[in-house]
């Protein structure tokens, strides 16, 4: 469901399915020992591409690749094999440690962010025909009654056991690839991996710095040309963080002259209509990440904000508003670089 972002590391350019890549992360330092190897597949719906250097890096990849496999089986509402899908049907069920984890920050972030990330959104999802690809605006009496249904705190867990309030389906979209690209993370320091990095669809993360000695470069996509890899709203530079971005022009339909992007407001039922067009959250933890990235776009700017405010020491993010302003917080001083000008936020109002 996300996510744009352009990875510089070099000048040659690489398309992603969901975002692209700006440079090509095998364009590391050559004149580096260390065995490099890179590996491309598809899964979550999107094209990923991982990238390792070390003497063990093919075997890291190897099981990065069995654990994204995995996961996607696990997490997937489009098979009906998997333990959501079934979970889904059944109305609820026993749940696996993945899940349960999952489960754990979407109660955190919805809690935290007054509902502004919310998984049980799904059904709404659905409606709006975002999972088939078959977009069309709801009549509003239907969009009433889904919304009737949704509600984080609606479900029950306890003791590994899910039970869904009526109505209800769950879906991790807006999280499952920051838990997996941590995932791989996990996988490439077992490996002895301190050099690589992830992009799954556009969900970038870094581990450790380039070959070279120096920060991973990631490029934030203008969201005014998201298909322009050249077209850029900035660059932050990064070691050990994952770098991920929720923007309206990702996915979007337009009926009657009027334009739909993907990001449903819990709260409406609609897409949201924040002053927020793009947001990117820069953080050592992927999977808080990917959610708060979609979190603060619905929130809008000032909440964002405020809730940044209050998490300073978990993120940093990259806002552009609808008057095209951009606005980057404190810790990304120096590390942020734009022809365009941008304001900085302080801890402090």
């Amino acid at each position: 469901m996300k996510k744009y972002i352009c990875l510089f590391l070099a000048v040659v350019c690489v398309i992603f399915s969901a975002g692209c890549g700006e440079g090509d992360p095998s364009a590391a330092d050559k004149s580096s020992p260390a065995e490099e190897n890179t590996r491309e597949l598809f899964a979550m719906d999107t094209y990923m591409t991982l990238t390792a250097y070390g003497e063990k890096s093919a075997e890291a990849l190897d099981a990065a690749e069995k654990e994204i496999k995995r996961l996607d089986s696990l997490l997937s509402v489009g098979d009906e094999n998997s333990e959501i899908a079934r979970t889904n049907e059944d109305g609820g069920g026993t749940v696996s440690e993945d899940t349960a984890a999952l489960l754990g920050y979407s109660r955190r972030i919805y809690e935290e962010t007054d509902g502004a990330f919310d998984i049980t959104i799904y059904p709404l999802m659905k409606l709006w025909g975002f999972t088939e690809d078959k977009q069309s605006v709801p009549d509003e009496k239907k969009i009433s009654s889904v919304l009737a249904d949704t509600g984080f705190d609606r479900l029950n867990y306890n003791n590994g056991k899910l039970t869904l309030g009526s109505g209800q389906g769950i879906d991790f979209g807006g999280i499952a690839k920051g838990y997996t690209s941590g995932r791989v993370m996990k996988i490439f320091s077992e490996y002895g991996i301190s050099s690589g990095i992830v992009s799954l669809g556009g969900n970038v993360q870094c581990c450790g710095k380039k070959q070279d000695g120096s920060l991973w470069r990631c490029g934030i996509t203008d969201p005014d040309h998201p298909e322009d890899s050249s077209s850029l709203a900035g660059i932050v530079s990064v070691s050990d963080k994952a770098v991920i971005t929720s923007g309206g022009y990702e996915r979007f339909f337009t009926e009657k002259g009027k334009t739909y992007h993907h990001i449903m407001d819990p709260s409406t039922g609609h897409p949201s209509e924040s002053d927020l067009v793009s947001v990117s959250i820069v953080s050592a933890d992927a999977t808080l990440a990917d959610g708060l990235s979609t979190a603060c776009f619905v929130m809008g700017r000032e909440k964002a904000v405020q809730y940044w405010r209050s998490h300073s020491d978990e993120f940093d993010m990259i806002l552009i508003d609808t008057d095209r302003k951009l606005y980057i917080t404190a810790g990304l001083d120096g590390s942020f670089e734009s022809d365009l000008s941008f304001q900085l936020i302080d801890r402090r109002e």
